[in-house]
């Protein structure tokens, strides 16, 4: 972290202070994690932290349980943003942020001094921690701004300060809160409105509900289309603004080269060279449970896309299913689409109809808002009321070389259930 006099923390006022001060007068290290403090860190007691403050403490930490985490959090982020020269990116968007973060960040790191914000450290809490990661050498942050309503990206860009914003999309997500979809647009569109003169904006080519905040002349502007990405061989071909980068992915989920599309023009807009952007490549790494692929015992395939799901999302990880499968039966292990709003019967619908237009074989569909799929020329059929008795209809419906999909929103809780199914794969191989 990029060292803070302990007295510009004291002048803050955001709680109590405890422990031990740094003996040179400086913070040289800002977290929530006591297993890791030591002497001149500052350990900020967040949410359950209060536990561990004497734990901090013992390991020579100075501590903070401030009277307002969320306000703390933003002022002790707001010190060392304040002292980076960094570029910051903020990643938004309906679909696909983390994979765009993730991949973005791992671009930067071969080539310039770069901090990207790890797993979905992306709210109140997360984004300031991942600012407050911040080193003097720092020449790119990578961030990602989560939204479940209007006003709450525009705070989290009062804190990073980006200079370059990445939407990846904008499709219906949180639609109880936000209301439509062009809210959401909006939403996402506050990182474009706090951009600074001289700023950057990544944008899809085609983002209507965008544009009426992409007319801004001082800022520049850069589009992708996510359609154009192609695979030859084992290698994605990606057009970047009148060129094109050949590469090699660590997956093969053409959705998720899109994402990496996304990824690839900021790195070009953020003036790194494209003849380099092969070293961070094959670093690229998913974050867990967004499209992991498991290889089964008896040549059958799992994938664990459990993290969340909206219709954008629920549809590409269908489609990969469909075209990963090839004469393999289709399993897909569904929950529910959560936070749709009035139109929510309505996108279920629309998902059970590409359901029996890809022929997926066996739906399991886990949770009452998932029965919401049925539809007409439905696949055989199977109601669980949760993880555990998908689990348990899996056992009885499975057959050596499926290929499966679980996927559903993430308070569904599936994300456990492509560890079973290779366990059962294990034992019929060991019967």
């Amino acid at each position: 972290m990029i060292p803070v006099p302990f007295q510009e923390v004291v002048d803050l006022d955001l709680g109590e202070l405890g422990g031990v001060m740094p003996s040179d007068g400086t913070v040289r290290r800002i977290h929530d994690d006591s297993r890791i403090s030591c002497p001149g860190d500052l350990f900020v007691a967040v949410n359950s932290g209060t536990r561990y403050v004497a734990d901090a403490q013992r390991r020579g930490a100075a501590t903070l349980v401030p009277r307002d985490q969320h306000a703390a959090l933003a002022r002790l982020a707001g010190l060392v943003r304040g002292r980076s020269e960094a570029q910051v990116v903020a990643v938004v968007g309906s679909t696909g942020k983390t994979t765009t973060k993730d991949a973005l960040g791992a671009l930067c790191a071969p080539v310039t001094p770069t901090v990207s914000a790890e797993a979905s450290r992306n709210n109140e809490i997360g984004l300031p921690l991942t600012v407050l990661r911040l080193e003097p050498k720092t020449r790119v942050l990578v961030t990602e701004m989560g939204m479940r309503g209007l006003g709450q990206i525009a705070e989290l860009c009062r804190i990073a300060s980006p200079t370059m914003t990445v939407v990846t999309g904008i499709g219906p997500e949180h639609l109880e809160l936000v209301g439509s979809i062009e809210d959401v647009a909006r939403a996402n569109a506050e990182a474009i409105v706090a951009l600074p003169t001289g700023g950057v904006a990544v944008v899809p080519e085609e983002a209507s509900e965008l544009e009426p905040w992409l007319d801004r002349d001082d800022i520049e502007l850069h589009r992708f289309e996510p359609r154009s990405v192609e695979r030859r061989g084992g290698a994605w071909r990606f057009p970047i603004e009148g060129e094109v980068v050949e590469l090699e992915l660590p997956f093969d989920q053409r959705h998720l080269a899109g994402d990496v599309l996304a990824a690839l023009t900021a790195y070009h807009a953020l003036g790194l060279p494209l003849a380099r952007v092969h070293e961070g490549a094959t670093a690229i790494a998913l974050s867990p449970w967004r499209g992991d692929v498991i290889g089964l015992r008896g040549g059958g395939v799992v994938v664990n896309d459990a993290y969340n799901a909206n219709p954008v999302s629920m549809r590409a990880a269908l489609l990969d299913l469909a075209e990963r499968a090839g004469r393999r039966r289709k399993v897909a292990v569904l929950g529910e689409m959560a936070e749709l709003g009035a139109e929510s019967d309505r996108y279920h619908a629309e998902i059970g109809e590409l359901l029996a237009e890809l022929g997926i074989d066996v739906v399991v569909a886990v949770g009452p808002g998932a029965q919401r799929y049925a539809t007409e020329g439905s696949a055989e059929w199977h109601a669980a009321p949760d993880a555990a008795a998908a689990t348990a209809v899996l056992r009885e419906v499975l057959r050596p070389g499926d290929a499966v999909l679980v996927k559903a929103s993430r308070a569904i809780g599936l994300e456990g259930i492509p560890a079973h199914v290779e366990n059962l794969c294990e034992a019929w191989s060991e019967s």
